[in-house]
């Protein structure tokens, strides 16, 4: 098994009102990921994402479309330490 990555997410567009934090929570434990996810006070949505290559890859992919009501304008994603989560949280 390969060591697991982490990446951070700043989803930016109509993020926040439609159930973004919760359906990322859902979606993470669907592809047994860990981490977090926040809304921030500039409208965007944060999330850490920690696990295999291939899961992480595929929540980046599902956090640029989001859940039906979402309107995602853009995605940030930078590279970081994993901190070794134990589980997806919403904060």
């Amino acid at each position: 098994m390969s060591e697991p990555i982490a990446r951070r997410v700043v989803v930016h567009g109509r993020v926040q009102g439609v159930f973004f934090r919760d359906e990322t929570r859902r979606e993470a434990r669907r592809h047994g990921v860990c981490g977090w996810v926040r809304n921030c006070a500039d409208g965007t949505v944060e999330a850490q994402v920690e696990g295999s290559v291939e899961d992480v890859e595929a929540m980046l992919r599902w956090c640029r479309e989001g859940p039906r009501h979402a309107d995602v304008s853009d995605v940030r994603v930078s590279e970081v330490e994993p901190e070794g989560h134990a589980e997806f949280v919403v904060r």
